[in-house]
């Protein structure tokens, strides 16, 4: 059953419309707030050199239980996603966090990339070099084409360079193709720590590792042999090997189960070191299934179903709670009862998609938000909310919901018709009860934020 996004409280609805109404004003075009914030990256000297030494950002630090705005692949509506300078521009910017997907390399080095599929992200389809090694793979059930991380050595990722990914809504990052090299975990770490030198402030990580059950038992080398690594074991390795084990510090998420119990249960205590886990939630409606899509299936679940494998070893009580088949979907676990299991076994946090309890309906025609001549709205929200974001609420989980992205593409139109900024929903989430939002724009991020906290302060 779902409830409607209403306010009983009329004090708290008179508040809501004058904080949308105050949100207005202060983005307009001639407000100098708006000018102030948009102009951000320049006045901040947002560039790839360093500050000089002894500067200081201009954003407090955040107390742990804060609000966070997480830099989703750093900067990425302003840099191409997961470079240095990505997450470089997202801690001057003020981001809490930044998020680096995790893949390995042939010889067990992590670098970050959304995927481990190196053409959607990289110039490798440009070095002839390497094109012997384009091949397919299945990764979560899907055939996938193209060149990928394990079938390189860390020395031969050096050589890529990073592109845009999504150039036809991003053309601006375009300038920065070819210029950036693909980091390791560790180079990341060391910005972070170069960064905090200057700013000041205690960035955090907010690591996924991407597609654990192809790297540890399914995926195998372009020459056929298994690649046999565990990107949970490895992650851990090489945070207490930089020395970055302040848990205040640490995230990691994953969309996989398995990967998370035995962070949780075995690899971290084993290791000494305790860090908070994040459940990443996909759709919920089963509409992205092998084999077209993994999206509303944990890989897990769907291989060690298929494979036979104890399923009550792996997963415990939750098996008894959702009994797990090759078809179980995330939709099985959005429910209270599964929601207090992961709290209570093995993760601190949820990280649901926006679009799977924030509800919305698909236009039958898009709509110009912005006025640009460019109709890029396609949905627009019903005025509902699915009941597992309160019911992770009340399990004590953290709620960091993703992704938020300034574009007229990403965004939406209220029930009412009008077109929804990116400060709106940021301020919409926050008033939901989340404790802080993956988004590309970490500017807008804060400034969405900032608005929320001076409406609602003490």
């Amino acid at each position: 059953m779902m409830f409607a996004f209403n306010t009983s409280a009329k004090l708290k609805q008179a508040a809501f419309f004058l904080l949308l109404v105050f949100v207005l004003f202060m983005l307009s075009p001639n407000h100098s707030w708006a000018q102030h914030f948009s102009d951000i990256e320049r006045s901040a000297k947002l560039s790839n050199t360093e500050p000089k030494s002894g500067t200081r950002a201009i954003f407090p630090q955040r107390q742990a239980d804060d609000l966070i705005v997480i830099a989703h692949r750093g900067a990425s509506g302003y840099r191409p996603e997961h470079t240095l300078a990505a997450y470089r521009l997202a801690i001057r910017q003020g981001a809490d966090f930044i998020e680096p997907d995790l893949v390995a390399t042939r010889d067990g080095h992590l670098i970050a990339r959304h995927e481990n599929e190196l053409s959607g992200t990289t110039d490798v389809a440009d070095h002839p070099e390497f094109a012997a090694r384009r091949t397919t793979k299945f990764i979560d059930g899907v055939a996938t084409s193209g060149w990928f991380s394990e079938d390189f050595t860390l020395a031969e990722i050096k050589t890529l360079r990073a592109r845009e990914r999504i150039p036809e809504i991003r053309p601006d990052n375009t300038r920065f193709d070819n210029r950036f090299e693909i980091p390791t975990l560790a180079e990341i770490i060391d910005l972070v720590r170069r960064e905090q030198r200057f700013t000041g402030r205690r960035v955090g990580i907010y690591p996924e590792t991407k597609h654990p059950t192809f790297f540890a038992k399914e995926g195998r080398h372009f020459d056929g042999s298994a690649i046999n690594i565990s990107l949970g074991q490895l992650l851990i390795d090489e945070l207490i090997a930089l020395n970055f084990t302040d848990a205040n510090r640490v995230f990691i998420q994953s969309f996989e189960v398995e990967n998370l119990i035995e962070l949780a249960q075995d690899i971290m205590p084993a290791a000494g070191v305790e860090f908070p886990l994040v459940q990443l939630f996909g759709d919920i409606t089963d509409r992205f299934v092998q084999p077209q899509s993994s999206f509303s299936r944990p890989y897990d679940m769907v291989y060690n179903a298929q494979q036979g494998a104890n399923l009550n070893a792996i997963y415990g009580g939750l098996n008894d709670l959702i009994n797990i088949t090759k078809t179980t979907g995330y939709s099985a676990l959005a429910n209270e009862a599964v929601l207090n299991y992961i709290a209570n076994h093995y993760a601190s946090g949820l990280g649901p998609w926006k679009n799977s309890f924030l509800l919305r309906d698909r236009l039958d025609q898009p709509v110009d938000g912005n006025g640009d001549g460019q109709a890029q709205i396609n949905n627009q929200l019903n005025a509902q909310v699915h009941p597992f974001l309160s019911q992770a609420i009340a399990a004590g989980l953290l709620v960091h919901p993703y992704t938020l992205r300034a574009e007229e593409n990403f965004l939406t139109l209220h029930p009412n018709g009008q077109a929804q900024s990116i400060n709106g929903e940021v301020i919409q989430l926050l008033s939901l009860g989340v404790n802080g939002f993956f988004i590309d724009q970490p500017d807008q991020g804060i400034l969405g934020r900032f608005l929320f906290e001076r409406v609602n302060r003490d």
